[in-house]
């Protein structure tokens, strides 16, 4: 399970540029869900082999009272600290200690978690001399940084891996089988899919979006194949996030594809494929999920609505196409053999184990039929391949030059080997290497004779 961190602190100290920077990216973010005027962002970091979610949330203090916007601001603080499993209080070195500093100090004490204080835009600056006005809050330990310029960051990560602690492990053995995450906004019938699968009402369902708040571990076994099944709370657009208890869950479903090795995307045929279905997409592709996609409510839909929408989803899942769509219905029961039988096949393609031989048979073919393209007037060499990992299969690849490879030749290489190996439901990911030059750094010393032809060269060059 995914440890949690908030970044609070008055506005415009830097939280959003922090953010960005543990991230990785500045679109990064694996979710936004904002109250009315300010967001919350989760993002997904990893440092040294560690992963927790990162919750960005809005500036506390200083905001116009007649508009209301500093009590909002602060409840979605409050539901960000309810969440996390350390909270890091971002501070401007710049400015100094502040009153608004002290007050939020006070809060964060009484809140009981692991507290580090980040003492931001400190560049150019001594590490004490920086964190020395800090020490005042008496709340965390204070770490200087330069968010913008990276500085003090892996000093930072450092002090947020030593109170995440061991990863959490839940009591579900691993021989119960594959866990299968179902997901997907409100109301698209997530738990009477688990329902249904089940045989019996196991989860509670209802009308009303975001009934189900925890994700739910549930052992099952259908036609002689036994896995986990993980229900999560809905997750829906940002601006209808309001509810406490539904931000609660947020995290929760987040983890929920951490912990999973195939996920099943719920998505309500009614409506056709939204934008917060997309983004929800992304997302487990971004972490490497076997996926599947499921239309629920399909027994709904007049036969000329259904067409447009296949069509619809062929167009607007183009970044997805290795992921099999299949009509169901949660509550009439068709099509739910399918669905499953498609994310048990994702998860036994991510898993597989590949020889190296055969990468390197499959390797040799592509670049027979479509070889690299010149890169600044050079070929790309690419040599040979082994597995470098499963969930998702990862491919290395060594070879010369070959970070300098074109993106859209690394995506051809994905799906070649995606093709060759019958990997249905999965992504690939291709990991390119490039051997070190044994020359490099080396000067190439002539000898009397080649520094006298090297001569007589260049001046009959001049010449002409």
């Amino acid at each position: 399970m995914l440890s949690a961190v908030a970044l609070v602190g008055r506005p415009n100290v830097g939280k959003s540029t922090l953010f960005n920077r543990l991230t990785r990216s500045r679109d990064a973010l694996v979710a936004d869900h904002p109250g009315v005027t300010r967001d919350r962002r989760y993002g997904l970091a990893e440092f040294d082999s560690r992963r927790f979610l990162a919750i960005d949330t809005g500036g506390l203090g200083e905001h116009d009272d007649e508009l209301g916007m500093g009590k909002l601001v602060e409840e979605q603080v409050e539901f960000a600290l309810d969440e996390a499993d350390v909270i890091v209080f971002v501070v401007d070195h710049k400015e100094g200690l502040t009153a608004e500093d002290h007050r939020i100090a006070d809060r964060l004490r009484r809140s009981g978690k692991p507290v580090i204080v980040a003492v931001n835009k400190s560049e150019g600056i001594g590490a004490e001399l920086a964190e020395a006005e800090f020490h005042a809050i008496a709340v965390g330990t204070p770490v200087s940084i330069a968010a913008r310029h990276g500085h003090g960051i892996e000093r930072l990560l450092n002090t947020i891996a030593e109170y995440l602690g061991p990863e959490e492990v839940d009591d579900i053995p691993a021989d119960a089988g594959p866990r299968l995450a179902v997901v997907g906004r409100p109301n698209v019938g997530k738990s009477t899919l688990v329902n249904r699968l089940l045989g019996q009402n196991r989860q509670v369902t209802s009308d009303v979006p975001g009934t189900t708040r925890d994700s739910i571990f549930v052992r099952c076994e259908r036609d002689g194949e036994s896995f986990v099944l993980i229900d999560t709370a809905g997750i829906r657009r940002r601006a209808r996030v309001s509810d406490a208890i539904e931000k609660f869950s947020i995290v929760q479903s987040l983890q929920a594809i951490s912990d999973a090795r195939a996920v099943i995307v719920l998505v309500d045929a009614t409506e056709g494929i939204t934008d917060q279905d997309l983004h929800l997409i992304g997302v487990v592709i971004e972490q490497g999920r076997a996926l599947v996609i499921g239309l629920n409510k399909w027994d709904g839909l007049p036969s000329r609505t259904r067409t447009q929408l296949l069509r619809e989803v062929d167009r607007m899942l183009s970044f997805a196409t290795f992921a099999k769509v299949v009509p169901v219905s949660a509550l009439h029961g068709s099509g739910i053999a399918d669905l499953l039988r498609a994310a048990l096949v994702a998860h036994e393609a991510a898993g597989r184990k590949v020889t190296t031989s055969r990468l390197n048979e499959i390797l040799e073919d592509v670049l027979n039929k479509n070889p690299p393209p010149l890169v600044r007037g050079r070929r790309v060499r690419l040599r040979y391949a082994h597995q470098g990992g499963r969930y998702p299969p990862t491919i290395v690849i060594h070879g010369s030059q070959a970070e300098r490879l074109p993106v859209h030749y690394k995506r051809y290489l994905e799906n070649a080997f995606r093709a060759a190996l019958r990997l249905t439901g999965t992504p690939v990911r291709i990991e390119l290497r490039t051997g070190d030059n044994p020359f490099a750094g080396r000067r190439n010393v002539l000898t009397p004779r080649q520094e006298r032809r090297r001569t007589r060269v260049m001046r009959h060059g001049r010449r002409k």
